[in-house]
């Protein structure tokens, strides 16, 4: 990761927070975006000289746009945008409003889909560049019922990952979209979750943040497109679906 721009969405806490040190540790210089720019701004302070925040919201295509445009302004190039911004729910399907469904689309879907689409014309003038969305085991297994709307998001992020990754290599081979998948993360995913949740900081059987930003570092190094961030987590989702009777 030696030099590589990385810009990482939902940089504010958790695991984009995570990343964003990890990723300064590997001599990387992260660009931490979200939308709380105190928080923001200490993060930054803890990764280093080179680390830049950029507060946005990336539910906002302009918002988007503004940092692709900014970030090539002051540092030339992306090298890797990963899309980490998200956030949860705590809603029974048959309790789903019309509002709890357009919420979990503008934060966890367009959020990813305006990042690769603004930045996919930069990665194509250079001919190179990394996508990183960071998914969910929920995006694979719709176990958790009061998460039904968000599971219902990170399976559509996942198919437009696979989709952008079939469309923009048959032209340009360099770009590259890679998922990631953690399960429980120890952070306030839960606390922040729309109607409130379970404090995902008490589950088990979850990984520290700092885990899962080490899983992803790999993945910007290595490139490689689809990746569990616990061994098992494969083996897990081809159980689920062999006891649910899915045919082959």
């Amino acid at each position: 990761m030696k030099d590589k721009i990385v810009v990482i969405t939902g940089a504010s806490s958790g695991i984009g927070a995570a990343l964003a040190k990890v990723a300064a540790a590997r001599d990387a210089v992260p660009v931490l975006v979200a939308r709380r720019e105190d928080v923001l701004r200490a993060v930054a302070a803890g990764c280093g000289p080179r680390a830049w925040p950029l507060v946005a919201d990336v539910t906002r295509r302009e918002d988007v746009r503004r940092v692709v445009d900014e970030t090539v302004r002051r540092l030339g190039h992306i090298d890797v945008w990963v899309n980490n911004a998200g956030r949860g729910i705590s809603r029974l399907p048959s309790e789903l409003t019309d509002d709890d469904v357009d919420e979990m689309i503008r934060s966890n879907v367009k959020s990813a889909l305006y990042g690769m689409q603004e930045v996919l014309p930069h990665f194509k003038q250079r001919g190179e560049g990394h996508v990183v969305n960071v998914s969910s085991m929920l995006g694979r297994l719709p176990f958790a019922t009061i998460r039904s709307a968000y599971v219902g998001a990170k399976h559509f992020l996942n198919a437009l990952t696979a989709s952008f990754r079939a469309e923009v290599q048959q032209t340009h081979p360099g770009i590259q979209f890679s998922l990631v998948s953690p399960g429980v993360v120890w952070t306030e995913f839960g606390r922040n979750a729309r109607h409130g949740g379970p404090d995902s900081r008490q589950l088990p059987d979850g990984q520290e943040p700092a885990e899962v930003a080490e899983v992803i570092a790999g993945v910007i190094e290595t490139r490689r497109p689809d990746v569990y961030t616990r061994a098992g987590s494969h083996d897990r989702v081809v159980a689920y679906f062999d006891k649910v009777g899915v045919d082959p």
